[in-house]
């Protein structure tokens, strides 16, 4: 490669090497960015040390790299091809909603729809009225409850999940962004060791149906099976979460509910309940909300 290459050239040419690799299956986008011009540019920039939301299409910006820069960023692409893993574990960086978090293998790549209605605020005319506590269940790495701490900042967090590697990830975030104050963590299966009432539920469960979870890009199968998997039909954990949820929701409390491309198999497992689907860049059907009311009317499942 010319050794005279600029930025802009070099993520031209590095966007090309992916959507190679991905148009003959070597290569799965879908974990921050869903294609090869976003993925290169990241990759590119972050090997270089340069600012993500560095315009590499700008003159100024486009001086030609020396060698061994073009050199660090074709290594890194080789290994993204060669190793399948997800370029935030690269990274050890992921974004949402333009707000970064740490991350790593202890923890799925966060991509959480929910993100969306939080920052969108579609949610906020079901909340009630004096909105204070907010559990984010399924933390993970910690994003959904910190982006709920960042745009409610009368309300403390509680963040549950069953995995202390991923608590421990979502601690790093917690720090990172100065809500230790706010927001707490705890191991617990469920909402088996929840504590008290809480205004608002945000979770994004492991809903992945087995058949989807034996068909997923290698990418995919890197992160902890733990957080996607739900069983046959995904619904393992739902049921035993909408079973649950009552108890820990004050009275006029929600549940925003992520469930992926499973909306045919939650409404075959819970054909009774009264469900408000929220519009997000991914479709109708993806993430849904209900009312305290609506799980105590409904018939749940045994």
């Amino acid at each position: 490669m010319a050794a005279a290459l600029t930025l802009s050239a070099l993520v031209a040419h590095s966007a090309q090497q992916l959507e190679t690799a991905h148009a003959a299956g070597q290569l799965s986008f879908g974990q921050g960015t869903t294609n090869a011009d976003d993925e290169a540019a990241w990759l590119v920039l972050w090997r270089l040390g340069l600012p993500l939301d560095t315009d590499v299409s700008d003159p100024a910006s486009d001086a030609p790299l020396s060698p061994e820069q073009i050199e660090h960023v074709q290594a890194l692409l080789q290994h993204r091809i060669d190793s399948r893993q997800p370029a935030a574990y690269l990274t050890q960086e992921a974004w949402l909603q333009g707000v970064s978090f740490y991350i790593d293998e202890r923890t799925i790549v966060p991509r959480s729809l929910i993100a969306e209605v939080l920052a969108e605020g579609s949610i906020d005319p079901w909340l009630p009225p004096h909105t204070t506590r907010v559990l984010d269940l399924c933390t993970g790495n910690g994003s959904l409850g910190i982006l709920a701490a960042l745009a409610f900042p009368d309300i403390t967090v509680v963040g549950l999940d069953l995995s202390q590697d991923a608590l421990d990830v979502a601690r790093i975030n917690i720090e990172r962004h100065g809500l230790q104050a706010r927001m707490t963590l705890a191991v617990s299966d469920g909402l088996h060791q929840a504590e008290g009432m809480f205004d608002l539920i945000l979770c994004n469960p492991p809903y992945v149906n087995s058949q989807s979870m034996a068909s997923l890009p290698a990418e995919f199968k890197a992160e902890p099976a733990l957080a996607l998997a739900g069983g046959d039909d995904g619904m393992d954990f739902i049921r035993q979460l909408l079973r649950d949820a009552p108890a820990h929701m004050s009275e006029h409390a929600v549940l925003v509910l992520e469930i992926g491309h499973e909306r045919d198999y939650f409404e075959a497992a819970f054909p009774h309940l009264d469900v408000v689907w929220l519009s997000t860049s991914a479709g109708d059907d993806q993430v849904l909300l209900l009312t305290h009311t609506a799980l105590t009317q409904g018939a749940l499942p045994q």
